[in-house]
């Protein structure tokens, strides 16, 4: 009876991942999707502390040491998640990221464990003579514990990235690094599966730790333009490493939520290089995000200011406006006044929306959560396709922080990194305001020729204090 009323504990953790994942590609529905597959977690976990059981009769115990580390890392989950910047959003993800493909390594180092201590000779003969079942195990065992520790390492090291404490760091002949320790890894694990005299666990704790050092060979180079994919393909990596798990313990929720998540991870990996019009090889070897520059953007010009004042009358008089946000508005958590503003424009009969470009911000979909964090309505955010055919209709144009998704070079300047990339063609608009701190190059370390472009006008300042200003320039009008 409680190994029946588990399962269906386990169907209903299942059907609430997918339901949950479904809600999610809505803002209107996402926040209810991710309490609907919260519960469905609850009820699996639930299920599995008081009604799991082995063949043989035997429950859980240590209830003290479970219930411990449900109530600590509940206590710090939500202290973090109600702390955290949406700013450092990214960064949090990435961490969360890790963690689950730790997790995954450490249920594998487990499984291991419990197998060489259980007769390692009649084991490995087993393993080596007729146990095709057992080889199927100990190679999930293997791939949970390659995956995982790949997914933790880089999560690490994209987390670093992510909060500019870990730079671009490249050598000559680190592709052929690289795949050398992959190709160790791998060899040694095929060792494992296959040789008396590797199935042990200094041949396995080597495979963990190479798996390791390629998580970090592997982050290490990649420029922090393609941060966005990066997040994607190592959050695919913690989805299958968790699925490794579910197949270990024959754990069907667990499973489930693994495959959701891996499948989710890859198709929104091969959505972002679509968007970047990049290949996946390229994005994981390639170098792009680094500080070369094109041909066109070594040539110093010239760049014009405007006064708040000024871009204050452009956007009060203007039939319609289109705003670019950027990871510098996320920077000054400044959607709010963002909002306020729109909400003014409208006021004064501006028609206002906002382009939105896939890989803006440091983690896939960070504009669209950053923008429904402030109330604004779904149906005023613009893909890059449909923005695009409207920049030539557009009086103004207020660009907030962004900079390599709005940059020219990438259908002007074949010696540019981003050459080929789809970006926002703001350049079509009537008049551009740039709103930055300073002329640094973006995230990706490559100069915006946009910024120099007749039409352009560069607005300085904060973007939190600047919207403030133009917010109130323009009641004054």
């Amino acid at each position: 009876m409680g190994l029946a009323v588990l399962s269906l504990c386990y169907l209903i953790g299942s059907v609430t991942f997918i339901v949950g994942l479904k809600m999610l590609s809505h803002p209107r529905t996402a926040r209810r999707g991710n309490l609907v597959a919260a519960a469905g977690m609850g009820i699996a976990i639930v299920g599995t502390i008081f009604l799991y059981q082995t063949d043989d009769g035997t429950r859980l115990h240590n209830y003290g040491w479970i219930f411990s580390g449900l109530i600590i890392g509940g206590i710090i989950g939500t202290v973090l998640a109600r702390k955290v910047k949406m700013t450092a959003m990214p960064e949090m993800v990435s961490l969360f990221n890790g963690m689950g493909g730790l997790c995954a390594a450490l249920i594998s180092v487990n499984e291991f464990e419990h197998l060489t201590h259980a007769d390692p000779l009649l084991l490995v003969a087993a393993v080596l003579i007729a146990g095709n079942n057992l080889l199927l195990h100990v190679f999930i065992i293997l791939a949970g514990l390659v995956i995982g520790s790949i997914s933790f390492s880089g999560s690490m090291i994209a987390l670093g990235k992510l909060a500019g404490k870990i730079g671009v760091w490249r050598f000559q002949g680190q592709q052929v690094l690289n795949i050398s320790v992959l190709v160790i890894t791998l060899l040694l694990a095929v060792g494992l599966l296959t040789q008396e005299a590797f199935f042990n666990g200094w041949v396995f704790g080597l495979i963990m730790l190479l798996a390791l050092m390629y998580g970090i060979l592997f982050v290490m180079p990649i420029g922090g333009a393609d941060m966005p994919v990066v997040i994607s393909v190592l959050n695919s990596c913690t989805g299958i490493a968790a699925a490794c798990g579910g197949f270990l313990y024959d754990n069907q929720v667990m499973l489930t939520g693994g495959i959701l998540v891996g499948s989710a991870g890859a198709i929104l990996t091969v959505l972002m290089c679509k968007a970047m019009n990049r290949s996946l090889k390229n994005v994981l070897l390639g170098s792009f995000g680094g500080t070369k520059a094109g041909q066109l953007a070594q040539a110093q010009q010239s760049y014009k200011e405007i006064t708040v004042s000024d871009a204050a009358v452009v956007l009060a008089y203007a039939k319609k406006v289109m705003i670019v946000p950027g990871y510098g508005l996320a920077v000054a958590q400044a959607q709010h006044t963002c909002h306020e503003l729109e909400k003014l424009l409208e006021e004064r009969g501006v028609e206002v929306k906002y382009a939105i470009h896939p890989v803006a911000g440091r983690m896939p979909g960070h504009m669209n959560v950053l923008l429904a964090e402030a109330d604004v309505p779904y149906e005023k955010l613009l893909e890059m396709e449909q923005a695009n055919t409207e920049f030539e209709t557009t009086d103004a144009v207020l660009v907030l922080g962004a900079n390599d998704v709005v940059n020219p070079a990438s259908k002007e300047d074949p010696g540019s990194p981003i050459y080929g990339m789809p970006v926002l063609e703001v350049e079509k608009a009537g008049t551009i305001i740039v709103n930055k701190r300073s002329m640094k190059p973006g995230y990706a370390g490559i100069e915006n020729m946009l910024f120099y472009r007749p039409k352009t006008a560069m607005l300085f300042g904060d973007a939190k204090q600047t919207l403030q200003q133009l917010i109130q320039a323009i009641k004054e009008l």
